[in-house]
């Protein structure tokens, strides 16, 4: 955990998250978390976890690699594929396949039960695997809605050129120089992949009062503030209070931005379930053991 010095330039960089060590997700994804709601989850409001899957060379295999059908409820989970292929399938009727760009948006709120394993082409050929998969938290009025399912594809996300060849931005939530990108979210959310490439200085126009965080994936930031860069497998969280985060140079950087609407409320989770409270959790755990959030044939 590194913390800044305070300059005017831009938002103060507040620390760097970095994984203590990595873990097995089912049998197809090497994890590393980088945040959890248990230590961080005010801070980081409305995003409750991040892990970082990759990147990992697997072998051609006729083996079904990944996890087996297990529920959630109270949040969203987002997943983003950079390398390899993820085939999802929940008890709600959503599902799909996602590839290289593309992005799953999977709300549980309710109740869902699903299961994700690598894509059945990309099992057989083998190759390189590498994605994310950020949960998003729900506000207690839209904790009990229906299950959603979004498929985007990465034709389907725009992608913004930025100025002086810097980079891009491709917008898979929120809008970015008046692009909108396609993904529905319950509360404000800018979700941003960026490809950042500049000696010079980048800045980006953020709400006022929203948490902000970039996770590097590939190469090396240095922020305002900071005389630590911010390297690959890192997050970098920044204060809320500023509208302006400035880069101050990126050295052929994939970076992904989360900046959202703090949910001021309580924060109880238990396994794949993220309630408000206690009871909550405990009636999660009943609907999930009678069957209410359905099962996957």
């Amino acid at each position: 955990m590194t913390t800044s010095r305070n300059l005017s330039s831009g938002k103060p960089l507040s620390r760097i998250l970095r994984s203590n060590g990595g873990h097995w997700v089912g049998d197809g994804f090497p994890v590393q978390t980088l945040f959890a709601y248990p230590d961080m989850g005010a801070a980081l409001s409305p995003f409750l976890l991040l892990d970082y899957a990759g990147p990992a060379e697997f072998p051609p295999t006729h083996e079904r690699l990944g996890v087996g059908e297990h529920p959630h409820r109270g949040f969203e989970t987002v997943t983003i594929v950079y390398d390899g292929e993820v085939e999802h399938r929940d008890s709600s009727g959503g599902g799909g396949r996602i590839g290289p760009g593309d992005v799953q948006w999977m709300t549980a709120a309710s109740g869902v039960v699903h299961e994700e394993f690598h894509g059945r082409d990309f099992a057989q050929k083998g190759g390189r695997f590498e994605m994310i998969q950020l949960w998003v938290n729900l506000p207690a009025k839209d904790k009990m809605s229906p299950p959603r399912y979004q498929g985007i594809l990465s034709s389907e996300i725009p992608r913004v050129a930025m100025p002086n060849g810097q980079g891009s931005v491709r917008v898979i939530a929120g809008e970015y120089a008046g692009v909108k990108g396609p993904a529905h979210t319950f509360t404000p959310i800018q979700l941003w992949d960026l490809r950042l490439a500049s000696a010079q200085p980048i800045e980006f126009a953020l709400p006022e009062g929203h948490t902000v965080a970039l996770l590097v994936l590939k190469g090396e930031l240095q922020v305002s503030g900071s005389d630590t860069p911010l390297r690959a497998a890192e997050v970098g969280v920044f204060e809320r209070a500023g509208t302006r985060l400035r880069i101050e140079r990126a050295d052929e950087a994939t970076v992904l931005l989360l900046c959202g609407e703090p949910i001021h409320e309580p924060i109880v989770g238990s396994g794949p379930f993220v309630m408000n409270t206690a009871a909550e959790i405990r009636q999660a755990m009943t609907d999930y053991q009678s069957g209410k959030m359905g099962h996957l044939s």
